[in-house]
């Protein structure tokens, strides 16, 4: 204190300068931690309520909620107090503590949310319980939050560096610390340190502002004057404070559904959001610069009557490059190449498209709007909480009620014409409103919808749907392959995909000695989920976590998902790690889909917490199959996931669904602490004795090596191949930050990972046969493991051909090598059958000669195996004549 006291005079004016700039810095870092909390506690609220439509909005509802009921609450009493700073760093106090104690509180409070909301709770119940769950839980943070600006807002108005109230400097300064929270937070932050530690920084950083104003502008922010109210009509404040809720609601309605748009054009991974996010922050930030910059004078009434008009034109502009998006996208991508950052920067551009315009003249609108309200007669804190309200209304209003009702086009000009009702009715007649309300309505009878599916030449769209977080649809090519993609990039399987999607039901299935309850957590096309309810003795459920995708998916099983067309099979619209917490029921068997890693929130499906709540739900001898896509894995993300599994299941085994080179899947097989034995003998009797519709022997499961030989990994291999793997944990999602990394740049060729994966990975038989299998059964299938990674290694660099020829002289001594290996490895005489029968019709006798010469080699490869020699004489009759 002494120190400022004895500041020379002749350095006043730098003084007063240097304290101007104090509350610019401590609303930058303010920002900084509230957009990191955001993040945290957005992620982590996710966790336990779901990433539904309904629950994801929720928790921002009940943020900006929080921030609104604040800035009621205590912004008026800020605005009355003689003492603003004592508020304001009380309120900065009250957040560092909150933040901290929420490390502690949000596992017990999501336990008993959990519990409240039920396992699947109908939408309006879920909302609620998201919305009220969260907005309470939060609420201390978040109503001091909502209190920081104001407060900060009066200690600039009565110091020493007063003059007239900036306003819209310091929300221009609070909103760029946003901007720097969020992409500090997602690209560094929370990768390196997981979301406690994040948190713990922001935590910090709210102590530091305490401090830092407590000790710089004490001398010059105590016993201010309580602001006096200026003298207005009722009318005019209540007309400014109805203006601010429409702003808020109109600009988060825009930002919610751009997002909406722009996912069915980018990778929709965290850093996807996070830039989207930055972009909006930004422009806001900019705009109320620019406006704080402006010094409109006697006209201010009338720029003010124009600027909602000029917002509904650059929202117009906006909406009108959203259908360029993806071309945008491609052509930077083309010119930039395909690296993580330029890759990130070529969505950033489609997102400045079309918030860059827009998003300035929101920020300038808030500020003028803002000052208006404060001549008339509203506090700040008011103004604030008013336009942080409506806001929190723009969730549930654009993102559940009018973007899947209307579809994003016609929503997003709900939005336009929002913004022109704003200016007032004298105005209406001119061209600045006339011109955006013709442009609208041209858009809104011309335009096509804003909806983005890639049809091949002589393919059709089957069905598309809009949903709220997602546009799911189905398009068939012109050979009659249809797929199922949501948001247009991520493939969800297809109907050239039933055998393999079948198998990665049957596979456990068969795994397990007498399964009765199954749970399937993911849908896709149901045909995984339906080939296991086709077992007569088996119940299955099956959660898929958007309905637009169990409507699209019975297109792919011809309604035998349907409770109707198979009673066994019931099909929940639900969050898998939702409903594995909160279901009462103990399975048998579960088989979780093969999520994409880095699509946002599928990252949480691979974490220790969710295979632990997995284990908790199976009965006793229960089995957990969990398949990954390795064609959308890098080999670092593989070993964290499978270290994470091992955690848990310290005697997984791993398998392949089939022997695919270019969408291998990889499948975790866990029993809990040791790994279960399979007895052969009673293997092959549910294989020959199986009461499905189809056998398994049409699914490639011929016998039971032919399951077995699936293997690829016994758990000590897999903890040699995991080790020194970071854990992925709810804490510290190493998955969801990593896994677009391979998206954004493919490092390699899936069949080269695969070809990495096999060489680093071993297994015995004693990894998985039970001790009385016998040696000569251990030997069988130690051969048929070697003849299928010898399969492997040579269809790595088999070159694709329509000459069965060219294709012949490639493969054919080969496969006969690794036939000589196993005779029970069908994969390697399979496609030489076929290259036979492709032959007959131009060249009988090369067909002939090379179904003699694959029967030759089976028959005296083992011939002490009736069933080999059976085989032989069948391939034999089987031949083409000469």
């Amino acid at each position: 204190m002494a120190a400022k006291l004895s500041w020379p005079l002749a350095h006043a004016p730098a003084r007063a300068r240097w304290q101007r700039g104090v509350p610019i810095a401590l609303l930058l870092a303010s920002g900084f931690a509230g957009l990191g909390y955001q993040l945290v506690w957005t992620q982590q609220c996710a966790l336990w309520l779901g990433h539904e439509a309904a629950a994801v909005l929720a928790v921002v509802a009940a943020l900006f909620g929080g921030l609104a009921l604040g800035a009621f609450a205590l912004g008026a009493r800020v605005e009355r107090s003689a003492h603003p700073l004592r508020w304001y760093v009380g309120c900065e106090l009250a957040i560092a503590a909150w933040g901290a104690l929420l490390t502690g509180l949000m596992a017990p409070a999501s336990d008993a949310l959990l519990a409240l909301a039920g396992p699947q709770p109908a939408p309006w119940w879920q909302w609620t319980v998201a919305f009220g769950g969260t907005f309470a839980l939060l609420l201390p943070a978040t109503a001091a939050m909502g209190a920081t600006l104001p407060a900060l807002e009066r200690v600039v108005g009565t110091g020493a560096a007063a003059g007239r109230r900036s306003i819209a400097a310091l929300y221009a300064a609070n909103t760029l610390g946003a901007v720097a929270g969020v992409l500090v937070c997602t690209f560094w932050l929370a990768p390196a340190l997981g979301f406690v530690r994040t948190a713990a920084l922001c935590v910090a950083l709210n102590l530091w502002c305490a401090a830092f104003a407590w000790t710089v502008l004490a001398t010059t922010a105590i016993a201010a004057p309580p602001i006096a109210a200026p003298s207005a009509s009722t009318s005019a404040r209540r007309a400014a404070l109805t203006r601010l809720a429409a702003s808020g609601l109109l600009g988060i309605g825009y930002e919610v559904l751009v997002v909406r748009v722009l996912g069915q054009v980018s990778e929709d991974t965290v850093y996807t959001y996070a830039m989207l996010l930055a972009v909006y922050l930004a422009g806001t930030a900019l705009g109320a610069a620019l406006y704080r910059r402006r010094s409109p004078g006697r006209d201010a009434t009338a720029f003010g009557e124009r600027l909602p008009a000029w917002l509904a034109a650059a929202c117009l502009l906006g909406i009108a490059s959203l259908w360029a998006a993806e071309g945008v996208r491609d052509a930077l991508l083309a010119r930039i190449g395909h690296g993580m950052a330029g890759a990130i920067g070529a969505e950033a551009v489609p997102a400045l498209l079309a918030f860059a315009l827009p998003t300035l003249a929101m920020g300038a609108l808030f500020s003028h709007l803002a000052e208006r309200a404060n001549a008339a007669g509203a506090s700040f804190g008011h103004a604030f909480g008013v336009n942080t309200l409506g806001a929190a209304a723009a969730p549930l209003v654009f993102g559940v009620l009018l973007a899947p009702a209307l579809g994003p086009k016609n929503a997003l000009l709900v939005v336009v014409l929002g913004y022109l009702a704003l200016v007032p009715r004298r105005a209406w007649t001119t061209l600045g409103v006339a011109l955006p309300a013709a442009a609208a309505l041209g858009l809104l009878v011309a335009a096509p919808p804003l909806a983005f599916v890639d049809v091949p030449e002589g393919g059709r769209v089957v069905s598309y749907r809009d949903g709220v977080v997602a546009a799911v649809s189905v398009v068939e090519d012109a050979d009659g392959v249809a797929r199922l993609r949501i948001d247009n990039r991520q493939q969800e399987g297809s109907n050239a995909t039933r055998r393999v999607d079948a198998r990665q039901a049957l596979i456990p299935l068969l795994l397990h000695p007498a399964p009765r309850h199954a749970l399937f957590l993911g849908l896709g096309t149901g045909v995984t989920a339906s080939a296991a309810a086709d077992d007569p003795a088996l119940e299955v459920d099956a959660v898929e976590l958007l309905p637009e995708v169990i409507e699209a998916s019975r297109l792919f099983t011809r309604g035998s998902n349907d409770a109707a067309a198979n009673p066994r099979l019931h099909v929940i619209a639900a969050d898998a790690r939702r409903y594995v917490r909160s279901a009462a029921r103990r399975y048998d068997l579960i088989v979780a889909d093969n999520f994409h890693p880095a699509r946002s929130g599928a990252g949480s499906l691979y974490t220790v917490e969710h295979f632990a709540a997995v284990r908790a739900r199976l009965a006793d001898g229960g089995l957990f199959c969990q398949w990954l896509p390795l064609h959308q894995l890098d080999l670092d993300t593989l070993r964290s996931i499978v270290r994470s599994f091992l955690a848990v299941n310290p005697g997984a085994t791993a398998l392949l669904a089939n022997n695919g080179l270019d969408t291998p899947v990889l499948g975790l097989v866990g029993h809990g602490s040791a790994p279960a034995r399979v007895d052969v003998a009673a293997l092959r009797d549910r294989l020959a004795h199986s009461a499905l519709p189809q056998p398994p022997a049409s699914f490639g499961l011929d016998d039971e090596f032919a399951l077995l030989g699936s293997f690829v990994a016994g758990p000590a291999s897999l903890a040699r191949f995991a080790e020194g793997a970071p854990l992925n944990t709810d804490d510290h999602p190493v998955v969801a930050y990593r896994a677009p990394r391979i998206t954004y740049a493919p490092d390699s060729r899936p069949r080269d990972r695969l070809a990495a994966l096999l060489g680093g990975l071993s297994i015995t038989p004693a990894d998985v046969l039970a001790p009385t299998a016998g040696a000569a059964a251990a030997a069988r299938l130690a051969a048929y493991w070697a003849a299928r990674d010898r399969f492997i290694a040579v269809g790595i660099h088999v070159r694709r051909s329509a000459d069965v020829q060219a294709m012949l002289a490639q493969v054919r001594a080969p496969l006969l090598e690794v036939l000589r290996l196993s005779a029970d490895f069908r994969p390697a005489y399979d496609p030489l059958l076929q290259m036979a029968a492709a032959l007959a019709p131009n060249d009988p006798a090369a067909a002939h000669a090379l179904a003699h010469e694959l029967a030759h080699e089976l028959a005296t490869l083992v011939p002490a195996r009736p069933e080999a020699a059976r085989l032989a004489q069948a391939l034999v009759a089987r031949a083409p004549s000469r």
